[in-house]
């Protein structure tokens, strides 16, 4: 059985469990398949918009899709979420990357 097949299981145990559709999204990222990847980690920050890590996992896909408007607007949805939660090293992060891409 895959990791996929495996965190997949899972998730079908514990639909609403974040760090499952993360890491699944993440395997899907690894193996080329990004729509299926933009689809989790869309999905997961919509029901769970403090999950801070998934903004940056998901604005790094859609840069490499080359939606660079789509990109920042997470960037930013990140920073602010980030902000809410007092999450420095996040925010540095998005914050880094979002300049990288903005300048």
């Amino acid at each position: 059985m895959s990791r996929i097949d495996k965190l997949a299981a899972f998730l079908k145990e514990s639909p609403s469990d974040s760090f499952l559709q993360h890491a699944l999204a993440l395997e899907y990222q690894k193996i080329g398949d990004t729509a299926k990847a933009r689809a989790l980690f869309e999905k997961l920050l919509q029901e769970n918009p403090d999950y801070v890590g998934s903004y940056y996992h998901l604005a790094k896909l859609l840069e490499g899709q080359g939606d660079e408007a789509g990109a920042l607007t997470v960037y930013e949805k990140g920073m602010t979420q980030a902000t809410l939660q007092n999450d420095k090293h996040a925010l540095g992060e998005l914050r880094s990357a979002w300049e990288e891409l903005s300048t």
